[in-house]
């Protein structure tokens, strides 16, 4: 691939769709009532939710100004089934995260959200676009075993599995405001440089449009935020991950940059994953539901009732930073 400013260009008109969406999307979500309490605040106000829609608007347009600009002024149009693909299966897992989103109760305590058998099976459609074009390299290279060629069951089996995975994973870890957004910039920054590091174009692209998208949307979500990520987001996230990670042959760097959400799931798994990981509101500080044992990493901080919903939100992004960090050394 050459070297354009279509990238660039691409990024740019993702960040301001972004942008200008979710002003529209605040006051759209409001009317129609899909809306929710923000837990951690005093008097847990009334937020609307699935901001993902927002960001994936960004990274449509992103994606389609840069197909535009190689298309009809450089020509180069060896990446774009690649492209293609990836926002394909983008666009499907954030709509499932927004099936999720809708189903709302009646109290806006929460959205009750999908069944859990649901929830693998509709991400798995969104693998098929990635299966279909045989992304990636099947060749794979295992800590302590080495390098392993997978052949068929590559497309066929490993994509899917990364697919849901990711989606289900970055599912988990949400609650305070900025804080998914916030992990999202640092480790699809991380792994965007990466992928360009190591010269994967498509891959870095990709990563470079939903981090810009994803600085537009956090201007809106940090606290106290004006609209609340959802399940939209999250799944959108964490697609982003899998075709980041499938697409740019970096599976390794993508697992370790995920290492925070396999933490939470082992902790979440403890207690067969009935916990909250946002807390209460109390004196200015949040409260965890559960003071006796440390189910959730934001519990950590939230069963010593010390810290305000910021201050968690940011040892959050640094844990993140900490262990995207480690792609460089590992």
């Amino acid at each position: 691939m050459e070297f354009t400013l279509a990238p660039f260009l691409a990024a740019l008109f993702a960040f301001l769709i972004t942008f200008i969406a979710t002003d529209w999307l605040i006051r759209y979500l409001n009317r129609i009532g899909l809306t929710v309490k923000d837990q951690n605040k005093k008097d847990t106000p009334i937020v609307p939710i699935s901001g993902g829609l927002a960001v994936l608007s960004g990274i449509f347009i992103g994606l389609m100004t840069y197909v535009f600009t190689q298309t009809f002024y450089f020509g180069y149009l060896n990446t774009l089934l690649q492209v293609f693909a990836a926002l394909t299966s983008i666009i499907m897992i954030t709509l499932v995260g927004f099936l999720d989103d809708i189903l709302i109760r009646k109290s806006k305590e929460t959205s009750f959200g999908l069944k859990q058998w649901q929830k693998p099976l509709l991400t798995l459609s969104a693998a098929v676009p990635l299966m279909v074009i045989n992304a990636g390299s099947t060749k794979m290279a295992i800590p302590f075993i080495g390098q392993i060629d997978f052949g068929i069951l590559y497309p066929l089996i490993l994509i899917p599995i990364g697919v849901v995975g990711a989606a289900n994973m970055v599912n988990m870890l949400e609650g305070f405001n900025g804080m998914g957004t916030g992990m999202g910039i640092v480790y699809i920054g991380m792994l965007g440089f990466y992928a360009f590091i190591n010269k994967e174009e498509v891959a870095a692209l990709i990563a470079l449009i939903t981090f810009t998208s994803l600085i537009a949307f956090y201007l809106y979500n940090r606290y106290p935020a004006k609209i609340l990520p959802g399940d939209s987001l999250t799944y959108l996230l964490g697609g982003v991950i899998a075709v980041i990670a499938i697409i740019g042959n970096i599976e390794k760097a993508a697992l370790i940059a995920s290492i925070p959400f396999l933490i939470e799931f082992i902790l979440k798994a403890r207690n067969k994953f009935k916990v909250k990981s946002y807390g209460f509101y109390k004196d200015g500080k949040i409260h965890s539901y559960h003071k006796d044992k440390i189910y959730s990493i934001p519990h950590i901080f939230t069963r010593t009732g010390k810290f305000t919903e910021r201050q968690i939100v940011y040892f959050m992004i640094l844990i993140e930073f900490f262990f995207s960090s480690l792609i460089w050394v590992v």
